[in-house]
């Protein structure tokens, strides 16, 4: 599996909610259906105010964003549960989060869906970069790495979170731990 993504961040703020993550007009679209797995994506962090993040997750007519690693600040995800959270994130090709903090059950849908990696950051990134600014993270070492800087940052790391994602969630690990019976 892969360990260590390089890419542009994505930045919010605390308190980002399922409803800004994928409103509740999307949650009929099924994620075991291809193309409405991929449609999700579009929808991403859309409930985000235009206000306070005129930079778009996922520009208007794309699928996925151009941002693959989001940074946030305390309790991202909080509001009511809803995996369609971390599949729409997941789908518009965001590949791990770095928050100061989840939301328990966000935390948990991330880990069940084997979307991204809910990574909890020991410092508040949201404060030291912007959106576009380019991050290496190292899932191994528990590192992100800021090349223009140089300067490196750790966050927890993921222990036993760690395999259950790699195996993109809980039924596939399950079923390669030799827990369920295989297809």
């Amino acid at each position: 599996m892969q360990s260590v993504f390089t890419g542009p961040v994505y930045v919010v703020r605390d308190n980002i909610d399922t409803d800004q993550i994928i409103s509740a007009q999307f949650l009929n679209l099924v994620p075991t259906i291809a193309e409405e797995y991929e449609k999700l994506g579009s929808y991403a962090l859309e409930g985000l105010p235009l206000s306070l993040y005129p930079i778009r997750y996922v520009k208007p007519g794309q699928l996925d964003s151009d941002y693959p690693i989001v940074v946030g600040g305390k309790n991202f995800g909080c509001g009511s549960s809803r995996e369609h959270a971390p599949i729409a994130l997941g789908s518009a090709n965001c590949q791990l989060i770095l928050a100061e903090s989840f939301a328990r059950i966000f935390f948990r849908n991330c880990v069940a869906t084997g979307e991204l990696y809910p990574c909890e950051i020991t410092e508040r990134l949201c404060d030291v970069l912007k959106t576009g600014d380019v991050v290496t993270v190292d899932l191994d070492a528990a590192t992100v790495t800021v090349p223009a800087t140089g300067k490196v940052y750790h966050f927890k790391p993921l222990g036993d979170v760690r395999p259950v994602v790699d195996a993109g969630g809980i039924f596939n690990y399950a079923r390669s731990s030799g827990m369920i019976a295989a297809k």
